[in-house]
């Protein structure tokens, strides 16, 4: 049996790895990154409309869970004007839209919108649009856009932490014990991972509706956000996760129980209980790592049929390697003796879960980065990989040096009194009356002894040294968890990748257009540029700038300056700008209005004398 220091050390040094663990955690800890990215909305932010829209559509990156109240819209005085429940367009998931009330007034508007991503983390944010032109409002964008609340943010990423740390001690504690070898220290191990699970699965079922709704701490047991948190896929997995437990909890007391009783058995009895355990430890791991793929990551973007049955092998091996890993440090660190070929059979299953951890990486990086280099680097998720596999390789080359400690272990298990050899009490009786036998019998037991001494030195520096390359992997893999766990509330590169591109067309499509036109009424001082501006170059009201200049670039005056623009598709037009004079050489119209987006047709007629005069044509896009 264990003595009480033994069991005080594996207790402390566990304790020491959860709260270096949960402290390199809390480091990174709060609100998840966004990974539902909004792409398109109509109308468009900070369009002005003619006329008022029937409803608002949102499109985002992938699809989203809505709520009553994930589409609002406010009229300058802050007052919904949104009739009835957002939904999907045409039961496409990543789709939004809101009716609104008939009639609504003139005025600028604010959408503030919040839904869940297809991969469980809350997405929030407002734009604006004006029907028929802007208007002072009452509404912030900043305010409309509730996030979540930050100590709710904080907890919630605590326990996410917590219950991924839980799941590879639960999970790598049980394997050990069945593979390599069972103990009191692993059994604690295990035991220690399936209370964490436990606990904080429960705090993230009841945090979880405060957590999408951006409420405070006082929310959290609000019976309404945790049916309404139940009623969604990520809600359902938390509560699949406290059945599997249920499930997990009677494998533990079965798995630890029958080791004690057929540790004496037959090998044939110890083989049918080695495969009923594994099949049933199996099945329970397999479930408890589908809670996290059904509802991360890998059930939105590309291919999710493929990327969820490979999201639960990566979990599986990460939590085979990091969670025996720990199993084996702590038997090192309480004083149990470990054999090398039980240590080399964990080295065998450690590098078994490294391979498929490559291969169930390598898919999921293309997967969410496409192994574009600019994505790989420009994106937070990004570096946060490349950290990743840099700390992968740094565990695999401490390894290396595990495995040659492990191959220098001694076979024999006990202490160095197992070595010593008793003196056979006949001899010892025939010694007594011999001066020369007791001589050689005290010769032979010194050079017993001595054997016996440089044996056990070499065991305690064998197994030192593993104990210490053990502990540097376990360090390693407290910051490999920590980052692991961080790149699950990191938006994934493409959606980022996809966020800034459709940004980056946005606000192009904000830009003023502008052309330049070159003309020659064929008079003197006939030639010259015209620069012409029209902004913001959307449907609404636009201010449309024109400048003249002659050949030598100089601002130039003409007689007449008319400016008219036609939508030839849809026969709009021509419809004619009240240029005014502003300086020397510019004119401008102020409130100029386009009732549609499109291609228009710019029609400019410069008259420099009574008889010279000429009309240039160019095309303008209007968003």
């Amino acid at each position: 049996m264990k003595s009480p220091t033994a069991a005080r050390r594996t207790v402390s040094l566990l304790g020491t790895l959860l709260a270096a663990l949960l402290c390199t955690l809390t480091f990174g800890a709060g609100t998840a990154s966004a990974h539902a990215a909004l792409t398109s909305t109509d109308p468009a932010n900070g369009s002005v409309v003619p006329g008022a829209p029937r409803k608002v559509t949102l499109t985002f990156s992938e699809g989203v869970l809505l709520s009553a109240d994930s589409v609002r819209v406010l009229d300058p005085r802050g007052e919904r004007v949104d009739a009835g429940a957002p939904e999907h367009v045409g039961g496409r998931s990543e789709t939004a839209a809101v009716a609104l009330r008939a009639g609504i007034a003139d005025g600028t508007y604010t959408v503030a919108w919040q839904a869940v991503s297809a991969d469980s983390h809350p997405v929030a944010g407002a734009f604006t649009f004006s029907v028929g032109a802007p208007s002072r409002t009452t509404v912030a964008v900043d305010s409309a856009a509730a996030g979540v609340d930050p100590a709710v943010g904080a907890f919630y990423g605590i326990g996410r932490y917590a219950a991924y740390a839980g799941f590879v001690l639960l999970v790598g504690g049980c394997v050990f014990a069945g593979v390599c070898r069972s103990s009191r220290t692993v059994q604690r191990i295990a035991v220690g991972g399936w209370v964490a699970l436990f606990v904080s699965t429960t705090a993230l079922l009841l945090l979880r509706g405060a957590y999408t709704a951006g409420k405070g701490m006082g929310s959290v047991l609000d019976l309404s956000l945790l049916g309404d948190a139940l009623s969604t896929k990520p809600g359902a997995a938390l509560l699949s996760r406290l059945l599997l437990l249920s499930a997990a909890a009677v494998f533990l007391a079965v798995l630890f129980g029958t080791h004690a009783r057929v540790a004496d058995g037959t090998e044939t009895r110890r083989r049918e209980v080695a495969y009923g355990l594994g099949i049933g430890g199996t099945v329970v791991a397999t479930g408890l790592a589908a809670t996290w793929a059904v509802a991360e990551h890998a059930s939105a973007g590309i291919q999710p049929w493929l990327a969820m049955p490979v999201d639960v092998v990566h979990l599986v091996a990460v939590a085979i390697w990091l969670g025996g890993l720990a199993a084996l440090l702590a038997a090192l660190w309480s004083g149990e003796p470990v054999r090398r070929s039980e240590a080399g059979r964990f080295s065998r299953l450690a590098f078994a879960s490294v391979c498929l951890l490559v291969a169930t990486g390598l898919y999921q990086a293309w997967r969410q980065i496409g192994f574009s280099w600019s994505t790989l680097t420009g994106t937070e998720y990004g570096r946060w990989l490349l950290l990743k596999v840099a700390l992968v390789a740094v565990m695999l080359a401490v390894a290396f040096f595990s495995r040659r400690w492990t191959g220098r272990l001694s076979e024999i298990a006990a202490g160095p009194k197992a070595s010593a050899r008793k003196e056979p009490r006949a001899s010892g009786k025939a010694a007594a009356g011999d001066p020369v036998r007791a001589a050689q019998l005290a010769r032979q037991r010194a050079a017993l002894d001595k054997a016996a001494g440089r044996r056990a030195r070499d065991a305690d520096e064998n197994r030192s040294g593993l104990r210490r390359s053990v502990l540097a992997e376990a360090a390693v893999a407290v910051v490999l968890l920590a980052v692991t766990t961080l790149l699950t509330g990191t938006q994934p590169g493409r959606a980022e990748a996809e966020q800034k591109r459709a940004g980056g067309a946005a606000s192009a499509a904000r830009e003023p257009a502008e052309v330049r036109i070159a003309y020659d009424t064929g008079g003197a001082n006939g030639r010259g540029t015209a620069r012409v501006t029209v902004a913001p170059a959307r449907t609404g009201a636009n201010t449309l700038d024109v400048t003249l200049t002659d050949v030598s670039g100089r601002p130039v005056d003409v007689p007449e300056l008319t400016l008219a623009m036609t939508e030839k598709e849809k026969q709009i037009g021509p419809l004619r700008a009240a240029l005014v004079r502003q300086s020397a050489g510019h004119w401008q119209a102020t409130d100029f209005r386009l009732p549609m987006a499109g291609d228009w047709q710019l029609s400019l007629t410069v008259r420099t004398s009574d008889i010279d005069q000429v009309t240039e044509i160019e095309n303008v896009k209007i968003n």
